[in-house]
């Protein structure tokens, strides 16, 4: 877990280069949220408190899900999702190496249904911000929920690039002219794409400290751009290319961080190789015909339920045997 956050480290001061120290606040905000309700619990269950507090994981899980949230998200979006993510997806369920689901997706996925606007307000990368976004518009708008006088939502916040592909794809205009907006990077959005950059640099020295394994990560991404590759070549009008799929929402974080976790995902490699090709391709099928425009949250939760079966038939016929 400690160098999980230690990976995570070179996206997050990325995020708050392109995005604000908001993201700092939402981070600071799930953190002290899931480390009180994972003591409550612990003291309900009669558990060692102080031994399973140590081991990070809930940790892991506050700062994945705040990752996933606007900068500017109200203060109780933190509390709202820590609650579901650490009491009812992982507490309820036994506590660590119990859950069935990712705490963190379950959590995030829960705010998303339930408070849209909230979780849809994201700003703009700081070069195209009209008006900027100081630490005092930031607080007023995490603690108190409103801005500061002379400061409007429609003013400061913009959608996101994969929102304006979507939007823009259903009024019928074509990707080429989509991608001359000024959101839109060399491959993904502005920003976002360092962003994945710097998530996949802390995602390769996991799998180099033998954290995490090479299957998940490439089986999502691969599908990915392989399906995204097919299906600009049959369309390109309503089709990014696959990098604009790979450098732009939560994909390269997904793939490293939230679909590799051992709990709720395969255990064998022929499971995990699965395990990834279903969370790509979920996510592409989501981002071109579902109702929002990022699906490796619900690409993930899906393929836990799918997981203790892909395990059934992909696990080695005797112990010990190896994998082919």
């Amino acid at each position: 877990m400690r160098d999980v956050i230690i990976a995570l480290t070179p996206g997050i001061l990325a995020f708050c280069w392109y995005f604000g120290f908001g993201v700092l606040v939402q981070i600071s905000l799930a953190v002290t949220f899931a480390l009180i309700f994972e003591s409550l619990m612990l003291r309900a269950r009669g558990q060692n408190i102080r031994l399973h507090l140590t081991d990070l994981s809930a940790v892991v899980t506050a700062v994945l899900f705040a990752l996933c949230l606007p900068p500017l998200a109200p203060w109780w979006i933190a509390l709202v999702g820590m609650l579901f993510a650490i009491v009812v997806a992982k507490q309820l369920f036994g506590g660590l190496g119990h859950n069935i689901f990712n705490p963190a997706m379950i959590g995030y996925v829960v705010c998303l249904i339930s408070f849209p606007r909230e979780m849809t307000s994201w700003l703009p990368p700081t070069s195209l911000a009209e008006t900027p976004v100081g630490p005092v518009a930031t607080f007023t708008a995490i603690f108190t929920g409103s801005l500061p006088d002379g400061m409007s939502w429609d003013a400061i916040t913009r959608a996101t690039p994969l929102d304006t592909i979507k939007t823009a794809v259903q009024e019928s205009q074509i990707i080429e002219e989509i991608r001359r907006a000024p959101i839109f990077g060399d491959f993904g959005g502005l920003g976002w794409e360092w962003i994945a950059n710097w998530f996949a640099l802390g995602g390769l020295w996991l799998m180099w400290r033998r954290v995490i394994t090479w299957h998940v990560p490439v089986a999502t991404i691969g599908s990915v751009v392989l399906l995204g590759l097919v299906a600009y070549f049959a369309d390109p009008g309503n089709n990014p290319a696959p990098l604009q799929h790979v450098f732009s929402g939560a994909l390269i974080i997904g793939a490293f961080f939230i679909a590799t976790d051992p709990v709720s995902g395969c255990t064998s490699n022929k499971g995990r190789l699965w395990f990834g090709l279903g969370v790509g391709v979920i996510t592409l099928v989501i981002r071109r015909w579902g109702g929002y425009p990022d699906g490796v949250a619900f690409a993930v939760l899906i393929m836990n339920m799918a997981a203790p079966l892909i395990d059934r038939y992909t696990r080695p016929r005797f112990y010990g045997e190896a994998e082919g």
